[in-house]
């Protein structure tokens, strides 16, 4: 089989006609934040190389914390049983560590038996294609590189509708899709369990944001844009019952207050955005905003403040990181923070 070439941006759709042909290459690599796709494709590959009941003799799965290129190489090497193809699973090894190790691994992917799939997958550790080097070279050369991003909103809304329908014959529409990609984040792994909390809850054929509110967990960005937008509304007795309560679930007041400083900092670009007449695309460039439903909120509390409470609430939070690291009483400072933050809303807004 002829070596493939690939980018990482086009490595995912080289996979996908590979797996749609049946025309498996000999070298992945698979890494990036959505473990969701990630795993879904190697239990593609699994599918379409290792018959049931073979597993044991056509896988071979290995850490790589505790791997030696010796039994990498001889599970490489090993002839299929009853099948044409193996398939080689190695997590999280580092393949650039050094000098000999590198020269190891491109000796082996340049020489590949045909009836081989070796992939190697990145979960704890992060992996970068390092081109410059030979190995790194080798491996693009060679191999299909695969970065799994997070997908976009659309892509998301069409899978959240179709796992819905399938699993729930429920379905629910992009609007409340968005509310609820920014209350549980962007990737599907965490989405997939909350989707299927909603699902099940759900009284109704369609998804409500009632059900999503009265059953999923908002992860920690979302509940600090909570307090802010609380702050905003003027409901600060709200915003101090949301701090308590990830007080209360164990968070880190060092993680709140960097997830509020970084909301708090949203709001004050998007007030300067008004100020420079500036739109969506600005604000979703800057921030990496891929949410219409969280653009909507940041721009209101935009306009519910001057750019001098903006500047202001930001410095405060700079103030309570400056204290924390002086060994300050961290809840303490937090409760603080919430309290200042309210009065210069009471008397500054626009």
């Amino acid at each position: 089989m002829p070596p493939k070439k690939s980018s990482p941006n086009e490595g995912l759709s080289q996979l996908k006609l590979d797996l749609k042909l049946g025309q498996i290459g000999t070298l992945y690599l698979f890494y990036g934040d959505e473990d969701y796709l990630r795993d879904h494709y190697l239990e593609q590959l699994q599918k379409k190389l290792v018959d049931k009941g073979m597993e044991s003799f056509n896988l071979h799965t290995f850490q790589g914390k505790d791997l030696e290129f010796v039994a990498l190489s001889e599970a490489v090497d090993a002839m299929p049983m009853m099948s044409e193809r193996t398939m080689v699973v190695v997590w999280d090894w580092d393949l650039f560590k050094n000098e000999q190790r590198r020269e190891q691994v491109q000796t082996m992917v340049e020489d590949l038996p045909e009836y081989v799939c070796l992939v190697f997958a990145y979960d704890t550790m992060e992996f970068k294609p390092n081109g410059n080097t030979k190995l790194g070279k080798a491996l693009k050369q060679r191999g299909v590189m695969v970065e799994f991003q997070a997908q976009g909103q659309s892509d998301l809304n069409n899978w959240m509708r179709r796992r819905l329908a399938k699993r729930w014959d429920k379905d629910i529409d992009p609007a409340t899709a968005e509310y609820l990609t920014f209350l549980c984040g962007g990737l599907m792994t965490n989405l997939s369990g909350e989707l299927d909390k909603a699902g099940a809850y759900a009284k109704g054929k369609v998804v409500t944001k009632r059900d999503i509110d009265a059953v999923c967990d908002p992860v920690l960005d979302a509940r600090a844009f909570q307090m802010t937008d609380a702050l905003s509304s003027g409901k600060y007795d709200r915003a101090m019952e949301l701090l308590g309560q990830l007080l209360r679930m164990g968070e880190s007041p060092v993680f709140i207050l960097a997830a509020l400083g970084r909301q708090l900092r949203q709001i004050w670009s998007a007030r300067l955005a008004l100020e420079q007449r500036k739109g969506d695309n600005y604000l979703a460039q800057l921030w990496g905003i891929k949410s219409g439903w969280q653009l909507r909120k940041l721009w209101e509390a935009a306009r519910g403040h001057s750019l001098r409470w903006c500047r202001q609430a930001v410095a405060l939070v700079q103030e309570a990181d400056w204290q924390m690291k002086l060994g300050g009483a961290e809840e303490e400072i937090l409760t603080d923070l919430i309290l200042r933050l309210a009065v210069p809303g009471k008397g500054d807004r626009r």
